[in-house]
């Protein structure tokens, strides 16, 4: 399947679409990647309205289904870098990456706002890649 992204691609949700007007910090949906080699979370950034505002993120890895033993993922584990991935109040309309090349089953992914007030649109997805068996799932599952 040469140049055929569609039927090697499969796609969860990560973080749904939402306006954060406070500090709280968005934690996305549990990736399980068992099936798959490679994940990547994609981050989009809508009007970030706060003046002075700075999103952090955190990728999480973990065997357990809940991620009760979540630690974080270490920088090796991880294509590019949590804070490249972070964004900031000028990032209106902005898309960010990072990726995960660790061995552990499960992964999440943490967007933390600081000195945010007022709404910040945002959203990611969890890309899946590498699938053991093909093709992938149209939808996805």
């Amino acid at each position: 399947m040469n140049n055929d992204l569609h039927n090697n691609l499969d796609f969860k949700r990560a973080i749904s679409p939402v306006s954060v007007a406070d500090t709280t910090a968005q934690v996305s949906q549990i990736i399980d990647r068992q099936g798959y080699g490679s994940l990547e979370f994609v981050i989009a950034t809508g009007s970030l309205a706060d003046a002075d505002a700075t999103f952090a993120v955190l990728l999480e890895h973990g065997d357990a289904a809940n991620l009760s033993d979540a630690a974080a993922a270490p920088d090796d584990d991880l294509l590019g870098t949590e804070a490249l991935a972070g964004f900031v109040f000028s990032d209106d309309d902005k898309v960010r990456k990072i990726g995960y090349r660790g061995t552990k089953r499960y992964v999440r992914l943490t967007i933390t706002p600081a000195a945010n007030a007022s709404a910040a649109l945002l959203a990611a997805i969890a890309v899946l890649g590498s699938p053991s068996i093909l093709p992938t799932a149209n939808p996805p599952a």
